[in-house]
């Protein structure tokens, strides 16, 4: 049997530095760098979680969406020092552990909404968001969503979130 080697006794561990600690797709993160840091770069430099995109810097245009305890938010909008104990979904996240698509996901596919797809990750955010606060939208209602889309998928994704609301709404009876 072989012997591992003793620590030196002269070592001390570092303590454990205070940072900002968040839950970010069900997982514990603690941020100890930059309280100021927008959200935003904290997913997509640190975790490189980059389903959240850059895009106004302003949170108007909804690239940059993500669920704040199961409420639509900017994520450029957020310094880390405002996020101590929240809860934070990403696109990343709305997907089962197991890898099963969620039905917004899924009917984004069927109804091929996706066209340069820039837009679509807050798209799905946003619309997740929608359907936790009505399960049966209207047009008016996912046309209030404020993302922005250049290429002109809103008809397409007004199909999804319909398709996903249907399905949904039979899963829940």
């Amino acid at each position: 049997m072989q012997r591992l080697p003793q620590p030196d006794a002269g070592i001390t561990p570092e303590p454990i530095r205070p940072g900002i600690d968040v839950q970010i797709n069900g997982e514990a993160f603690r941020h100890t760098g930059d309280p100021q840091m927008p959200l935003l770069w904290y997913l997509r430099d640190v975790l490189r979680l980059t389903g959240c995109k850059y895009a106004c810097d302003r949170g108007e245009c909804g690239a940059c969406s993500v669920l704040l305890d199961g409420t639509l938010a900017r994520a450029c909008t957020l310094p880390m020092q405002e996020l101590q104990g929240r809860s934070i979904t990403t696109v990343e996240g709305l997907a089962q552990a197991d890898g099963t698509l969620h039905p917004l996901q899924q009917a984004w596919i069927d109804e091929d909404a996706i066209l340069c797809g820039y837009c679509q990750p807050g798209m799905l955010i946003a619309a997740a968001d929608l359907l936790a606060r009505k399960s049966d939208p209207s047009d008016d209602d996912i046309d209030g969503m404020k993302n922005l889309c250049r290429c002109g998928s809103h008809p397409r994704v007004r199909a999804a979130i319909r398709r996903a609301a249907a399905g949904m709404k039979g899963a829940r009876k």
